[in-house]
C-alpha cells in the first residue's frame, strides 16, 4: 500500500475502534509512517483480498487494538496461499508476442506471473481455471475434429478391460449386427437400447439373450432392405 491508502485504512479503523484516535497531528504522523512502512509490501486490494476486511475482522473478533502485523501477517498467508494453488503452467495464447522458441523469455514471462500473483496483481491459474473457460474450449473442439480414434494395439491390448466394448467392436469390424443396437424383446429382460441384458437377478449377462439377437439381424436385415 501506497501513505495514502494506509492513511485510508487508519481513518476506516478509527472509525470502527475510537480508541485508536490520536489527538496529537504528530503522533498520527509518526504512526502513518509506521504503518506505511510495515505495510508497503501489502497490497489494499487484491484478488480474494481485502486489507480493510482483514482490520475489521480482526477489530471485530479481538479485544487487542489493531497493529500492522494483524494486517500483513494474514496477508502473507493468503500470498503463500496463492502461491501453493498456482500450477505454474505457462498458457501461450495469453503470451502472444512471445516466440515459441525463446527460452528465456519463457522463463522470464513465468517469473513475471509468479511475480504478480505474489503481490495480489493476479490471481492464480488452478487446476479448474485449466479446465474451464478458453484454454479448455479449445482442446474439446480440436478432440472433436481429431474423433475418438484409438490404434489397433491399444484396444486390443484393452480388450481385457472392456470386454463388452471389445465385443461391439468386434461385431462392427465383421459386418455381424449389435444386439445392443435393439432392446431386448426377453420378457424378463427388457433391457433398453445400449444397456447389456440381465438374468432374473438383474445382473448383466456377459451375452445377449437369443431372442436379442434374432432382434438385431431382423433389424438389419429390414435396414439393408431398405432403397438407398
Amino acid at each position: 500500500m501506497i501513505p495514502r491508502e494506509v492513511a485510508a485504512l487508519l481513518a476506516y479503523v478509527v472509525r470502527l475502534d475510537p480508541r485508536l484516535t490520536l489527538d496529537d497531528p504528530a503522533a498520527a504522523a509518526d504512526r502513518l509512517t509506521q504503518w506505511a512502512d510495515l505495510l508497503s509490501d501489502v497490497p489494499a486490494t487484491a484478488p480474494g483480498w481485502d486489507a480493510a476486511r482483514v482490520a475489521r475482522d480482526h477489530i471485530a473478533r479481538s479485544p487487542y487494538r489493531i497493529q500492522p502485523s494483524d494486517v500483513s501477517r494474514p496477508w502473507h498467508t493468503h500470498k503463500a496461499d496463492q502461491l501453493g494453488r498456482h500450477v505454474g503452467t505457462f498458457e501461450p495464447t495469453a503470451h502472444p508476442h512471445l516466440d515459441p522458441d525463446d527460452v528465456e523469455g519463457y522463463r522470464r514471462a513465468l517469473a513475471a506471473e509468479r511475480h504478480a500473483i505474489a503481490i495480489g496483481q493476479q490471481a492464480p491459474t488452478t487446476h479448474r481455471a485449466i479446465t474451464a473457460g478458453p484454454a479448455a474450449a479449445e482442446v474439446e473442439r480440436r478432440l472433436a475434429q481429431l474423433g475418438t480414434y484409438m490404434p489397433r494395439t491399444v484396444a486390443q491390448a484393452l480388450a481385457t478391460y472392456r470386454p463388452r466394448r471389445a465385443q461391439r467392436e468386434e461385431l462392427a469390424t465383421t459386418g455381424r449386427p449389435d444386439p445392443l443396437n435393439v432392446p431386448c424383446p426377453h420378457e424378463q429382460c427388457r433391457a433398453p437400447k445400449g444397456d447389456p441384458c440381465r438374468n432374473r437377478h438383474r445382473q448383466a449377462r456377459p451375452k445377449p439373450h437369443p431372442s436379442r439377437l434374432d432382434a438385431a439381424q431382423a433389424a438389419e436385415d429390414a435396414r439393408q432392405e431398405q432403397p438407398a
